[in-house]
């Protein structure tokens, strides 16, 4: 029985699931599992496969949810270089039915438990029976690059700023967890540490998770508005809420320098800009 639970939602998946798939090659196994999630689950909502397909369902599901990020962002890059803006892309091409509006938000970059992981066995497994899976292969290695790339578009900016001060809003590879393995931001940190930067950073959850993979490297604010202070640049990399409410006046008045990443496109741009700040989101 593959679980698809959402980290920060696992309640609200289990009693309200998309759907319950049940692998059992046994009769008298998947009437004991039909009544006893029949329970408070409906009926149309359970599905029940050979325990192979089931397997199967739970990689090809996140690899094909990993595929669609990774398109979303490389759309998001090619939207900055023709001038077209992805929040506009992504609505339209969302509310055709056969795509759907869901994964379909730019971002640094997939990261967490799931998805590196059942992406790179995926692939392993087509290797290992023969099968072509080059398309799980390109949304791997999409995914490395992108990450890459937002680092070095932020270095890019700061190339005449000797050891800037980077803030960096949010460490968890989401938003709602305090979950920062395979997280995009973590990786972003590193590779601005390797280029000679100082990072203060603020998560409101994942401090202390981070500090497992960034150890003392970066300096740990106790607010956002305390990374903000006296910072070269910022950069938002995970998506809470309490950054969209941020005011941009205090990012004006805080910090000493005026670059502004949104790498998760949380903040108004035209507001921003109207500021003074160089603003730069993904896709924009």
């Amino acid at each position: 029985m593959p679980e698809f639970f959402r980290e920060g939602f696992t309640l609200k998946d289990f009693f309200e699931p998309s759907r319950v798939i049940i692998g059992t090659n046994s009769a008298r196994a998947q009437e004991a599992l039909r009544q006893l999630y029949g329970a408070f689950i409906p009926e149309q909502k359970l599905l029940f496969t050979t325990r192979t397909s089931s397997e199967m369902i739970k990689y090809a599901a996140n690899s094909f949810l990993a595929m669609k990020l990774s398109f979303i962002n490389q759309i998001a890059n090619l939207c900055e270089k023709v001038d077209a803006d992805i929040l506009e892309v992504a609505k339209g091409i969302g509310m055709d039915p056969r795509i759907g509006e869901q994964f379909l938000t730019p971002g640094p970059g997939y990261g967490g438990s799931c998805l590196p992981k059942d992406t790179l066995a995926f692939s392993l497994l087509g290797r290992k029976y023969n099968a072509n899976l080059d398309l799980i292969d390109a949304s791997i290695q999409a995914n490395t690059m992108h990450t890459k790339a937002m680092s070095d578009k932020i270095l890019k900016e700061l190339v005449n700023i000797q050891k800037p001060i980077i803030a960096i809003l949010g460490l968890a590879f989401k938003g709602g967890t305090d979950d920062c393995r395979q997280s995009p931001a973590i990786e972003i940190v590193k590779n601005l540490l390797k280029s000679g930067a100082r990072i203060r950073a603020f998560d409101p959850k994942a401090m202390d998770s981070a500090k497992e993979f960034l150890a003392q490297r970066v300096e740990y604010a106790s607010s956002a508005q305390e990374a903000l202070q006296g910072a070269d640049a910022v950069a938002i990399l995970t998506e809470w809420q309490e950054f969209s409410a941020l005011s941009l006046e205090s990012f004006k008045t805080l910090m000493k320098g005026s670059f502004v990443f949104d790498l998760r496109n949380m903040l108004d741009k035209k507001r921003a800009l109207e500021l003074g700040l160089q603003y730069q989101g993904i896709g924009r």
